[in-house]
């Protein structure tokens, strides 16, 4: 079974349960990725078929202008030129060959990897997609992208529908029900993520360790985009609150830009979601999939600010219509705005409460294991 990403964490790590239980139960599994990708691949694992990157210098031109485009533009440059073109052209030739020689009997893939859904179709293999976000994201993918996929399919070869197709692809997706939306006629599979097993490292000290430990990210990417901004917000208003702060600010985001931090914030790069949520009274992230959804798995409420993906704010306005956070927008008075959101979710019982029914249906969702047997089902 082929198992094919983009190279997002937050659109690979969905698919990793499902992939190692099916490798688990006895079955050959392979992850495409692109090149780039191979040391996030490496700790499942599973064995990585790399792909071609995407062009560094393209990709930069497209997403050193995104600051300056409106929410609904960015979404659809970076759907069309990113997902719909720079990265199916650069990973088609590798994946055509693969499934061309290895014929895998499935081919699972996340919504914007299309260079496997391209060589599935081209090569008559069945498909399936894990969802990354809700199912009106699916929707959403399908129709931003139906010219690029027209091109595709013409450069392929294929005389046939690749929307369409794409449209009628089994989902399996780790999304409760009650937080999803768009609900059709043929409903996903769903799933709960396990707990990882990992031992967890123990948090640096800093501040009152008797105050709320208030957890803030907005995902691996943000500063390199450009929406650094919101980082030095979350620091500014944290300063003024009775709170412990932590702050991860991604890869390309540097600490020491915002030192001397005050005295309740602690700044790093990155540190495992899955040490921090189970003691966190609350969390400030952008709405991106995977953050969103562990939060609400541990029962954390939220303050969502949307950043520049569709999914975030999807994700930004369900959880504030659950009442298992409050969203706000991006942008000028961020800090001001952000002390009372804060100061609510923290003490006002209805987000925990709203936030902790979530986190009971989620943790009800029957494991990875329980659902190999759908995928197989699939499979010629």
């Amino acid at each position: 079974m082929l198992f094919a990403t983009t190279g997002g964490q937050g659109h690979f790590l969905p698919m990793v349960p499902l992939a190692r239980a099916v490798a688990e139960a006895g079955h050959d599994v392979r992850v495409a990725a692109p090149d780039s990708f191979a040391k996030h691949v490496a700790p499942t694992g599973l064995r990585h078929e790399p792909f071609g990157d995407a062009d560094p210098a393209a990709l930069g031109a497209v997403f050193g202008a995104l600051p300056g485009l409106s929410p609904q533009e960015a979404n659809a440059r970076v759907m069309t030129e990113v997902f719909g073109r720079l990265d199916p052209v650069a990973a088609l030739p590798a994946v055509a060959s693969l499934v061309d020689r290895w014929r895998p009997d499935l081919v699972v893939r996340e919504p914007a990897e299309l260079a496997s859904l391209v060589a599935a179709e081209a090569a008559g293999v069945p498909h399936a997609q894990v969802a990354i976000g809700l199912r009106s994201l699916l929707t959403a993918f399908v129709d931003e992208l139906t010219g690029p996929l027209a091109a595709l399919a013409a450069g392929a070869g294929i005389d046939h529908d690749l929307a369409a197709a794409a449209a009628a692809e089994p989902v399996f997706t780790s999304v409760p029900s009650s937080f999803d939306d768009d609900h059709d006629d043929v409903p996903p599979v769903r799933y709960r993520i396990p707990a990882s097993s990992a031992p967890a490292p123990p948090l640096p000290a800093w501040g009152d360790p008797d105050a709320p430990l208030v957890y803030v990210s907005f995902g691996t990417v943000a500063a390199a985009q450009g929406f650094d901004g919101a980082y030095a917000a979350a620091v500014e208003a944290m300063a003024e609150v009775d709170v412990r702060a932590l702050v991860t600010v991604g890869a390309h985001g540097d600490p020491e830009a915002w030192a001397p931090w005050p005295r309740n914030v602690h700044v790093e790069r990155w540190w495992p979601q899955e040490a921090v949520m189970p003691d966190a009274s609350a969390m400030v992230g952008h709405g991106g999939f995977g953050t969103t959804t562990m939060a609400l798995g541990a029962g954390v409420p939220q303050v969502v600010v949307p950043l520049f993906a569709s999914d975030q704010w999807i994700n930004a306005s369900r959880v504030a219509e659950l009442q298992a956070g409050i969203a706000l927008e991006a942008g000028r008075g961020l800090a001001d705005r952000l002390r009372p959101a804060l100061h609510a979710v923290l003490h006002d019982a209805r987000y925990r409460a709203a936030a902790r029914g979530l986190a009971d249906e989620m943790g009800a969702l029957p494991p990875p294991s329980a659902i190999v047997g759908r995928l197989m089902a699939l499979a010629r």
